[in-house]
């Protein structure tokens, strides 16, 4: 009977290896949605800054809510340079 035993070697050592092919597909069809949705998220921060940037541009919105917004919001030097704020005390 080592044919049968042989057999059931080779199949379990076939199923493991499919399992692993399974398990990589799974894992890069995870990554890509992942990406997907981060680059979707930010696509959505870009539109809504660049539309309240607008309506600050317009008229439409007070600059000075949108100053004291982004005093309150942001801690990093190089990103208050670009709304034109003093250092974070």
């Amino acid at each position: 009977m080592p044919k049968v035993d042989e057999r059931i070697q080779a199949l379990e050592t076939k199923l493991k290896q499919l399992k692993v092919q399974q398990q990589r597909k799974e894992a890069r069809a995870r990554t890509a949605a992942s990406k997907k949705s981060r680059g979707e998220e930010l696509r959505r921060k870009i539109l809504a800054g660049a539309v309240l940037l607008a309506k600050v541009e317009a008229g439409e919105f007070e600059e000075k809510i949108l100053r004291e917004w982004m005093e309150k919001a942001l801690g990093r030097p190089e990103d208050r340079a670009l709304f034109g704020l003093e250092g974070k005390a």
